[in-house]
């Protein structure tokens, strides 16, 4: 006779907050975190509706929304103030909401100051600055893990743009950084996606994505769950590991 298993969730009681969660690689890693016991807040900037549905997909209970513009210190303290009193600690944060437009790399003149700023706030002072208001609810978790979702185009100078490819470069020396001195409490990873089959970048649809999965190793097309698997390997799995990151790409930075 088959006795019921009593062995609980990897992440059962423990609290995950996930930036751009109501969507492609973050919608991805909130379900995995919430099936594997995770109570997880689904941060958005826009779209309140698509959240919600988010949250009526997810397993388990306690999931909560938090509407959080990047840009805008105030709403980054609301976040870790109803994070606070609703939860206590925090245990895991993954930061992967980003943004990119797509810019030939060499029309130089239409990656404008404005555009070249905008996405270095949100790719790199965006991740910087969850992680230096949560820092105190992270520690009072005590084994915790912030999961930066970067790209390969932080080492390969191929990506949507060049002010992308630099933010993504940046937020990596960033991981690095932040792992030496958040330790021994928090560890900090990476994930470094190639292309992926999201909505991120503008015009860039399936016939696409396979025609460049052609070109790796591999030959697959990275989907979401790919890389939420890899965020979840950094939270569950590298328990010794700290200020390194996992390429999640078919090879393609191989080819």
């Amino acid at each position: 006779m088959a006795h019921a298993s009593t062995h609980s969730p990897a992440l059962a009681g423990k609290t995950a907050f996930v930036t751009g969660g109501s969507n492609g690689i973050g919608r991805a890693a909130v379900r995995m975190l919430a099936e594997a016991g995770a109570r997880v807040i689904v941060a958005y900037n826009k779209g309140e509706e698509r959240a919600r549905e988010v949250l009526r997909e997810l397993p388990g209970e306690g999931h909560s929304i938090q509407q959080l513009t990047l840009e805008d210190a105030a709403s980054i303290a609301r976040a870790v103030e109803t994070t606070k009193s609703a939860r206590g600690k925090l245990d895991v944060l993954v930061n992967s909401a980003g943004f990119t437009r797509p810019v030939a790399h060499n029309n130089l003149d239409a990656l404008d100051d404005a555009l070249f700023d905008s996405i270095m706030t949100a790719n790199v002072r965006g991740p910087f600055a969850m992680t230096r208001a949560f820092r105190g609810l992270l520690e009072a978790g005590g084994e915790s893990v912030i999961v930066n979702v970067s790209s390969i185009a932080a080492f390969t100078g191929s990506g949507s743009n060049i002010a992308y490819c630099a933010s993504k470069a940046a937020l990596d020396t960033m991981t690095l950084s932040l792992a030496r001195v958040l330790g021994p409490k928090i560890r900090v990873m990476g994930v470094s996606p190639g292309a992926v089959a999201t909505d991120f970048v503008a015009g860039r649809g399936r016939p696409e994505l396979e025609k460049l999965a052609q070109a790796t190793p591999l030959k697959k097309i990275v989907e979401p769950e790919d890389v939420a698997m890899a965020i979840m390997a950094c939270v569950t799995h590298l328990k010794a590991t700290t200020g390194s990151y996992i390429t999640v790409d078919a090879g393609r930075f191989l080819a």
